[in-house]
């Protein structure tokens, strides 16, 4: 009782900021043009080797290649979960997997577009091939 008189107003508070959570993100979504561009003759040569087993169906070096990437970060265009999937780009004299890696979303072997990452997905750059 004390809570209703003293905030008449909290359920409408709380429906707003629920809407908010759910509807804002979808809202921020990047469009897909939004992104830098990357030549794929540009990427380094590992990335290439990468892109060209990508659509050739592998297969690949790491075995976390392939699995669904889950744009947490929420830097590439708004998705379906299960849309994107993540492949190593291999980084030369690192004893890990590295922060290289190529996104692709859409079909596997064909996709919608691919982009690359340098920096363990802090940025991308969308792969015009």
């Amino acid at each position: 009782m004390f809570l209703r008189a003293r905030f008449p107003n909290a359920a409408a508070g709380l429906l707003l900021a629920a809407a908010l959570f759910f509807v804002l993100p979808s809202a921020a979504r990047t469009p897909p043009n939004a992104l830098p561009e990357i030549a794929a003759s540009s990427l380094p040569i590992e990335g290439r080797e990468v892109l060209a087993l990508i659509h050739k169906g592998g297969p690949f070096r790491y075995e976390r290649d392939g699995v669904v990437f889950g744009n947490r970060e929420g830097l590439l265009p708004g998705e379906a979960k299960g849309y994107y999937h993540e492949y190593t780009v291999r980084t030369p004299g690192s004893k890990t997997r590295g922060a290289r890696r190529i996104i692709c979303g859409g079909p596997v072997r064909t996709p919608d577009a691919c982009f690359y990452t340098s920096d363990h997905y802090r940025s991308f750059n969308r792969i015009r091939e």
